[in-house]
């Protein structure tokens, strides 16, 4: 036996330790058990990976037990490692761990330390729950978890008012995406008669017409859940807002898990998604459109994390992108690599916070570099990655995303376009957000920047090991185009994903092009934002006041919150509140169970007056009562 089973039960076990007893034994204790079960996870997933790798057809099941059976339908409890999840694996456990290690130096002396450690270690054991499942339902079960562990943690600090909506925000927003996942499981099996994975990817073809009306549906809701859980439009405006958890929450929801689920399960059943060209379609268009709304609103934010937040959203609609074009192993490539460097970019960002008092304002920051040697030149590597400078592994990913925008079957050159304007984008406010935190004239609080130190050893530690795998794990998928090392990604999902029908177009020479291209924008970002930001910020204030309608459009986030307030909230609030609550439930519901009360009172007011203790009266009414029955049977 495998046993696949103790990879989550690991973050389980750590979750009812710290839970129940981390309280009692003190912060020692909870340090210690929080990090170790996920240790313990990513090494049981290791083991597992390569397992994996040497069984044949690439696939382990382990079925526990049978959960429910009603006649023919049957669901088992049975974990799946195949090339997908092993990946999923090893990311969310390995980058997981580094999270619950860097947590020990910034949570200390919080309250609830224990509190908070029971949670992540739940959030890992959902996750896992989510990407081992092998049907529908058990992904569902961790699906809902992450959901409700994300509440928990964003909400983390409940008594700011800010946080309380945040996590209400992230957990409604959600709600929309999972009626989409579960009206689409409905159909699923009215038309394919199975909820197992590997079932649905093998009879999609023999079952659903291709472009049919049907499958169209199913793929568009579960799409919808997708845009939910990786903040997709139009229900991306919960993720900015989760910054107000911890930042190694955000580091773990943003990079590692939470985020990655719906490019998990459009992946997982790529066999179906292909067969519905229009959806497809939908995909790459709501994910081109959703990178470059966030990046445009990311120029000019000054909130670092905030920052951060929106380049996540950012590089998800690359991913889907991708997935949309049919290049579903660039779009998990992507995965992999936005998770080495956005969690080391978060984490750098909580590094800085923290060696300011909790500040997160880049206005009030600025020459941090000195200070904080190791958290500067790590976040360097990170930006350096997510920018696509060549060699570092944002490079690798993000030019096999663009290339495939505009070869594949499914592509054109205006997904390559509006990804490419992105890309430039990112490149500038990524290193808008560097010069303004760590370069140029201090602009820290003269009390403060006395005690400016570099963070502890168990904060810079993950840092390192983050910014390693930022500088060399693109090497995994070098494009053919390069030629000095095989696409060690297409070797690894070789005939794993459905491939979009057609022929792929664009020479090698346009490949080259096109990538030339996109480094000299990155680059140029670069030099742009160097002129901005690296000295005083009078070009930056003057380039803002000339296009101040733009600025303020971006800096007030295009008003989507706005917008939602005043179309949707706010009417939802006026029919709730006039018409269900005061009229319906007030003068229904309250006058309906209140009148079943009166009566029932007026009635036992009239019976109470037979209740006069005179025999004689007792036995006449039993004697009408009598011949009543009698006259009624006869």
């Amino acid at each position: 036996m495998s046993q696949i089973w103790l990879i989550p039960a690991f973050p389980l076990l750590g979750f009812l330790l710290n839970g129940f007893l981390g309280k009692i034994f003190g912060t020692r204790f909870v340090s210690f058990v929080g990090p170790m079960s996920v240790g313990l996870a990513f090494l049981q997933s290791l083991v597992l990976f390569f397992e994996m790798l040497r069984t044949e057809g690439h696939r382990i099941i382990e079925n526990l037990y049978t959960w429910m059976a009603a006649g023919s339908f049957q669901v088992n409890i049975s974990f799946q490692v195949d090339e997908l999840s092993g990946l999923y694996l090893l990311i969310i456990t390995g980058v997981g761990f580094l999270i619950h290690v860097y947590s020990i130096g910034y949570m200390n002396g919080e309250k609830g330390y224990y509190r908070y450690f029971a949670y992540l270690n739940l959030f890992v054991f959902f996750m896992l729950l989510l990407v081992l499942g092998d049907s529908f339902l058990l992904m569902f079960v961790g699906w809902e978890g992450v959901g409700l562990c994300s509440y928990l943690l964003i909400g983390y600090y409940f008594e700011k008012h800010s946080a309380a909506e945040a996590c209400k925000k992230a957990f409604l927003f959600n709600r929309v995406g999972d009626f989409g996942v579960l009206s689409a499981v409905l159909l699923i099996f009215l038309s394919i008669g199975s909820l197992e994975f590997n079932t649905v990817n093998a009879e999609a073809a023999s079952r659903l017409e291709y472009g049919g009306t049907l499958v169209t549906v199913i793929t568009l809701l579960l799409f919808l859940g997708a845009t939910g859980k990786s903040a997709q439009i139009p229900l991306y405006v919960w993720l900015p807002d989760a910054m107000e958890g911890p930042t190694p929450v955000s580091a773990l929801i943003h990079a590692a898990t939470m985020v990655t689920a719906g490019l998990y399960m459009v992946a997982r059943l790529s066999h179906l998604f292909i067969l519905a060209p229009l959806t497809m379609n939908v995909i790459a268009v709501i994910g081109t459109v959703t990178a470059l709304l966030a990046a445009t609103i990311a120029l000019t934010q000054t909130d670092i994390k905030r920052v951060l937040a929106y380049s996540t959203v950012s590089q998800l609609g690359y991913m889907f992108l991708a997935m949309g074009v049919g290049a579903f192993t660039a779009g998990i490539f992507h995965v992999m690599t936005h998770a080495f460097f956005k969690a080391l970019l978060f984490l750098g960002s909580g590094s800085v916070i923290f060696a300011m008092h909790h500040e997160q304002d880049m206005m009030k920051m600025g020459a941090l570099r000195k200070k904080l040697p190791v958290t500067y030149l790590t976040m360097m590597a990170g930006t350096l990655a997510i920018t696509g400078i060549p060699l570092f592994s944002g490079f690798f990913s993000k030019d096999e995303i663009l290339w495939k925008a505009f070869s594949s079957p499914l592509g054109s050159g205006l997904f390559w376009t509006l990804g490419f304007l992105t890309a430039g984008m990112t490149s500038f406010y990524m290193f808008r957000m560097m010069f303004l935190t760590f370069h140029g004239n201090s602009r820290v609080d003269s009390h403060l920047q006395s005690h400016l130190h570099e963070s502890p050893l168990s904060m810079t530690g993950p840092l390192v090991i983050l910014a390693v795998l930022s500088i060399f794990g693109g090497f995994f998928g070098v494009p053919h185009v390069l030629h000095f090392l095989p696409n060690g990604m297409e070797l690894y999902f070789h005939d794993f994903f459905a491939k979009a029908p057609g022929d792929a177009h664009g020479s090698m020479n346009t490949e080259i092009l096109l990538m030339v291209l996109s480094v000299m924008l990155a680059l140029f970002g670069w030099f742009w934002a160097r002129k901005m930001y690296s000295g005083s910020l009078d070009a930056a204030r003057r380039m803002s006041r000339s296009w101040s309608t733009l600025y303020d459009l971006s800096l007030n986030k295009w008003y989507v919150d706005e917008i939602y307030q005043a179309l949707i909230i706010a009417p939802g609030r006026l029919l709730s509140t006039h018409l269900l609550w005061q009229a319906f439930d007030k003068n229904v519901i309250d006058r309906s169970v209140n009148g079943s009360g009166v009566l029932a009172r007026g009635a036992g007011g009239l019976i109470r007056g037979l209740q006069d203790g005179v025999m004689q009266t007792y036995a006449l009414i039993f004697a009408i009562g009598t011949l009543t029955v009698i006259w009624y049977i006869f």
